[in-house]
């Protein structure tokens, strides 16, 4: 369905809003609430409406639901003192009361949004394990090593990876790839470990031709690119960690770390991809602490083609065995860590010890609870700034 007020279209089956020609930007959070006033314009909708409607339910402050609302007014060409299109009711919530006409889809046309062509080739670990590898983009050589989960392919499709991902290749040429048991590559392995997660980066870094590049961690994927950097110092120009943590959650000397690991294993294979699940109720409550019911339904779909609840299990446990607090020294590239503030995944403190060990690393954090870099996050903006930044300086 198509919905025309004024000089806009929100077409709601293919996610965008157009002015005239021109795509607006409109984080993914901010479209879900512009249509459900519009779905909903027939009556005032409440806080409650909406907290159940856009968020599914979950704790949202006033301050973050005042954000997004004027975020939304702003995308519709209104704002807070004319309420043109976005009306305030006092005490009652909201309603949009601008003239709306309905029709039915647009027909396919090209977009700014569309996906951008990416090459997929595949490579060997030492250990013959086949490794799905994608480039995209133009410009200086960016790795982003891989993570709990990815799909080369289906990453486009994210309304959390997409967005990250496009705004990476329009600066770069962006590297990625598909750890051993998930995505596109190899899903029956017998080895799972650190030591082969390390592997597997080694071998695609061998198929970029000795080409010194800017690395990329993510979570759990910043111990293999601490490991890279560690060992071939001649080969990485800057470091980039984000999220990440030197020692996985079994390595921090901490029961109650060792017994969250255990639980969130037991849940994991019994409800993995399951979006009403036990375990996807607890996965979006750590990772995705302020983000919208698509998002976690986006997330559930990707841990359903990515990989199986048991082979999660196994990446998950290898990653809670992670222990590189004796590279960190060695480390001498220029390198920034980044993190959540309120990260409810990777403890800050864990931020801190990879800052601290790392010779001359900066160190920033982001006001933010989100342990996944999601695009409507107030925090995202300046975590893009910093990666492209320190990427690209000197």
């Amino acid at each position: 369905m198509r919905y025309r007020f004024e000089d806009r279209v929100l077409d709601a089956e293919r996610r965008e809003l157009r002015q005239g020609s021109r795509l607006v930007a409109v984080e993914p959070q901010v479209f879900d609430l512009i249509d459900f006033l519009i779905r909903h314009r027939e009556r005032v909708v409440s806080r409650d409406d909406l907290i159940a409607g856009v968020w599914g339910g979950r704790i949202v402050s006033e301050s973050t639901l005042a954000t997004r609302i004027n975020a939304a007014r702003k995308a519709v060409g209104d704002d807070g003192a004319s309420q043109r299109l976005i009306k305030t009711i006092a005490r009652k919530g909201f309603r949009f009361v601008g003239a709306v006409s309905e029709d039915g889809a647009a027909p396919p046309t090209p977009t700014e949004a569309a996906v951008p062509e990416q090459t997929v080739t595949f490579c060997r670990a030492d250990d013959g394990v086949t490794l799905a590898t994608a480039a995209v983009g133009r410009g200086p050589l960016l790795v982003k090593t891989a993570n709990w989960l990815n799909h080369l392919e289906h990453d486009w499709q994210s309304p959390i990876w997409a967005p990250f991902l496009r705004r990476l290749a329009g600066r770069f040429t962006l590297v990625r790839y598909d750890g051993r048991g998930s995505g596109l590559s190899d899903r029956s392995i017998s080895e799972l470990s650190q030591a082969t997660l390390e592997r597997d980066l080694e071998a695609v870094a061998s198929t970029l031709g000795g080409e010194r590049m800017a690395l990329l961690g993510l979570s759990q994927g910043v111990a293999a690119a601490v490991a890279f950097a560690a060992h071939h110092p001649e080969r990485v120009s800057r470091l980039i960690l984000y999220g990440g943590y030197a020692q996985g959650r079994n390595r921090r000397g901490s029961p109650v770390d060792a017994a969250a690991s255990q639980t969130m294993l037991a849940m994991m294979r019994q409800g993995w991809g399951d979006v009403d699940s036990a375990f996807m109720r607890a996965f979006s409550s750590l990772y995705l602490t302020d983000a919208s019911r698509a998002y976690v339904n986006s997330f559930a779909e990707m841990q359903r083609l990515s990989s199986s609840g048991e082979m999660a299990g196994r990446l998950r446990t290898a990653c809670d065995d992670i222990d590189v607090t004796a590279l960190l020294p060695k480390v001498k590239a220029p390198t920034l860590v980044i993190h959540a503030r309120r990260d409810n995944v990777s403890p800050i403190a864990q931020a801190r010890l990879l800052a601290a060990s790392i010779p001359g690393a900066q160190f920033v954090t982001l006001e933010s609870e989100n342990h996944i870099p999601v695009p409507d996050d107030p925090a995202w903006p300046r975590l893009m700034q910093e990666i492209e930044a320190f990427a690209t300086a000197g």
